[in-house]
């Protein structure tokens, strides 16, 4: 049987469709605007999202067996504010996990309510981007609006409603909202009350593996697809990723250098570090993960290159770096705010050790190296918690680069482990689709026969002694910056 897998990103929906066996057979892009109503703002119409995803699965479709789909199901961008009336129409447009407004939410969560209730309720303390401070920042500024709503919903589970008339989500994605509690996978009655936020505004809660439904019969219709054509809940976009590079099992690895960077780490147990400095989220095999997230990582390569020296050819930039190891120069790439693990909407990036006879390509170099160093930062947090991690995958555009793998194998101190296929959520939503159809009895199964590793970059004893010396200067550079960047902004 084939199964469809939808990537819901923030600029376009990637669709994929593919075998049982884990051949992909077509992939598809569509693209819809993403709006910035105000500085610091991000906004998006939900039935975009919902138009997109309807014309990419009939080009998809298009020329193959439809008869043989079974299901399908989702990796989204995580964490945005979908509000819908009693009549199920969308009240505004989505605030989006990029968009900054709610700094005086957080504040709010974090320092009135408490760092400590909020870790105790939820596992994870307040974030610009999480919908919890979206949903105050509405009750506040747009109370008309706060007052018709009947479902708040997630990106992707507004695609699933639509698809098969169900309200829901799953435990990966909820956990991002900072009103679930990921301990016990349910929503937490004390942050929805701290919110304000009805129990009867809240959507079922699925695993990720789960069908939530099957396509009504207009949409099958519509997609000359048959009846009874199975959805699953599927997945934030990276834990659907991490599914897709087979990071399930205790322990196991994956690091994402997309426009933002992750480092996802798959735990047997629930845990949280002692400055939630990780997410601690549900996982979409059914455990848990802590995850790592820098707002900027191979953005900060595109802005180099392209806005800052004016080239695209990012291979012959690369080609000009030489002795590993060796930088004098250092860059902090905190070009949007960071995350983890700083959670400083105020940082902001940073060239240091600058010298006469620096070069363009220390220049990239620092660059390549500040987000594999930042990345680092995440993974220590990881280790203090005794979790032990040996290798990795990798996947996004970033981990295209051999010499940024190469960086990252050495600075972390990890084997790197290449697939043979990397095409992320859309990846792994369509693998939590055969779950839910009974190709594979679980996640770890369906991972283990389809997710296959064709090459590791195995780190450098010398080099990775080189990295460890440059890497204790970079974790000092921020600390000594921060009152700086606080003035600045």
């Amino acid at each position: 049987m084939n199964y469809i897998g939808v990537d819901l990103g923030t600029s376009s929906v990637k669709l994929l469709l593919m075998e049982g066996s884990g051949k992909i057979l077509k992939t598809v892009s569509r693209e819809y605007p993403i709006s910035f109503p105000h500085p610091g703002w991000s906004e998006q119409n939900p039935y975009d999202w919902y138009d997109e995803s309807i014309a990419g699965m009939k080009e998809l479709l298009e020329g193959t067996d439809k008869g043989k789909v079974a299901g399908l199901s989702f990796g989204g961008q995580m964490h945005g504010l979908v509000a819908l009336d009693k009549d199920d129409a969308v009240i505004r447009p989505a605030i989006l996990w990029n968009d900054g407004r709610t700094s005086e939410e957080c504040d709010y969560l974090n320092n009135v309510i408490g760092k400590d209730k909020l870790s105790e309720y939820t596992a994870n303390i307040a974030f610009a981007g999480f919908t919890a401070p979206k949903v105050l920042w509405m009750k506040k500024n747009e109370p008309e609006n706060f007052a018709r709503i009947a479902k708040i919903m997630l990106p992707k589970d507004y695609l699933a409603y639509r698809l098969t008339g169900t309200h829901c989500t799953d435990v990966s994605d909820a956990s991002g909202t900072i009103y679930f509690d990921v301990k016990h996978r349910r929503w937490s009655k004390e942050m929805c009350e701290i919110c304000g936020i009805k129990d009867e505004w809240l959507p079922k809660v699925f695993e990720s593996y789960e069908a939530v439904g099957t396509l009504l019969p207009q949409i099958a219709a519509e997609l000359g697809l048959p009846e009874g054509v199975k959805v699953a809940a599927g997945a934030g976009d990276n834990a659907a990723a991490a599914v897709g590079t087979g990071t399930v099992g205790d322990g196991a690895c994956n690091i994402s250098l997309g426009t933002s960077g992750t480092i996802f780490i798959s735990s047997s147990k629930f845990g949280v570090d002692s400055h939630n400095a990780l997410h601690s989220f549900d996982h979409a095999d059914g455990t848990y993960h802590l995850m790592g997230c820098m707002l900027s990582a191979a953005s900060c390569n595109k802005w180099w290159m392209e806005d800052v020296i004016g080239t695209k050819d990012y291979g012959a930039e690369q080609e000009k770096i030489g002795r590993l190891g060796e930088n004098h120069v250092f860059f902090l790439p905190y070009l949007m705010g960071e995350r983890s693990p700083h959670n400083d909407p105020k940082a902001r990036g940073t060239f240091i050790g600058l010298t006469m006879d620096s070069t363009r390509a220390d220049m990239t170099q620092a660059v390549l190296e500040g987000v594999a160093f930042a990345l680092r930062d995440s993974l220590e947090v990881a280790r203090s918690l005794g979790i032990k991690i040996e290798r990795t995958k990798i996947c996004g555009g970033g981990a295209k680069s051999p010499l940024w793998r190469k960086i990252i194998a050495n600075v972390m101190g990890i084997g790197v482990d290449i697939l043979e296929s990397e095409e992320g959520p859309g990846m792994g939503g369509a693998m939590l689709a055969m779950v839910a159809c009974g190709e594979y009895q679980s996640v770890a199964d369906a991972a283990k026969a389809i997710v296959r590793v064709v090459d590791t970059v195995e780190p450098e004893p010398e080099l990775v002694k080189k990295y460890e010396e440059r890497y204790q200067i970079f974790r000092k550079i921020y600390p000594g910056c921060k009152d700086i960047f606080a003035i600045l902004s």
